[in-house]
């Protein structure tokens, strides 16, 4: 049997299989939005922007933030390739990730383009439960999740939209959230719900690292309120919130 591979073993200090980044490519803290073609988003805030790499769906960029190195990586959608982005960037000397995505909200008053700040997760996913017992907690740093609340609430000052937190859960199947998902998760206070975090936060948690989430709410899930059709410059500027609060906190925690 000393022929299998053991995964936690290989391929430690190389480029890394799945993101195609090696050793001295990125910085200690990553933001990760779920959508390659989100990245360059967070590069428009960043001075000295490198293209790092971009193989299937992890695309990198790395670039400076009020003189901190910063890093951006897709993880694709769902826990599976959130849980690879975070295992081989964390290979690759990244200690922090801050999530920066879209969220479904489901309780009343939470509208398109407000922020939502993950307190942690209800993990209703299939790739952390191969990592640990079903009542372990998904849960995020806590610095990090008081720094985000904070600094999100100084970006939206003075705007129309804003800021929650709470409780999210993390789901598998999009498609599968039906209506009596949809009410049982809103009568148990659940913020939002997205398809990420539990893995990022369960990951982090396992390796020493840290980790929080800072999302834009993209729809409503419970008032029927979406950005589909004529709302989505409100997603967008949702976006770019949620990036300059999590930048804010890198730089404040010194991520």
């Amino acid at each position: 049997m000393s022929d299998i591979v053991d995964k936690s073993s290989v391929g430690l200090d190389a480029r890394q299989y799945h993101i195609d980044i090696a050793p001295g490519e990125v910085g200690t803290v990553a933001l990760l939005p779920g959508d390659p073609f989100r990245v360059p988003f967070v590069a428009e805030f960043l001075d000295h922007v490198k293209d790092v790499a971009h193989k299937r769906e992890h695309r990198t960029m790395t670039g400076y933030y009020k003189g901190r190195l910063i890093t951006a990586t897709s993880t694709g959608m769902g826990c599976p390739s959130t849980a690879i982005a975070v295992e081989e960037l964390a290979r690759v000397g990244v200690t922090s990730f801050i999530r920066v995505g879209s969220s479904a909200a489901l309780q009343p008053g939470v509208e398109p383009g407000d922020l939502l700040v993950s307190e942690g997760s209800l993990r209703n996913d299939g790739t952390t439960a191969a990592y640990v017992h079903h009542g372990y907690p998904a849960i995020p740093d806590l610095a990090i999740a008081q720094s985000l609340k904070e600094t999100a609430a100084a970006v939206m000052a003075g705007s129309e939209r804003s800021v929650f937190s709470g409780i999210n859960a993390t789901d598998d199947a999009f498609y599968a959230e039906g209506p009596e998902w949809i009410a049982e998760l809103s009568r148990m206070g659940i913020l939002n719900v997205e398809m990420e975090s539990s893995a990022m936060y369960v990951v982090a948690r396992l390796r020493g690292l840290r980790a929080g989430m800072v999302c834009a709410c993209s729809s409503n899930l419970v008032t029927g309120d979406s950005v589909y059709g004529d709302k989505n410059a409100r997603l967008k500027e949702g976006w770019m919130a949620s990036i300059e609060a999590a930048l804010e906190t890198a730089v404040a925690l010194e991520l």
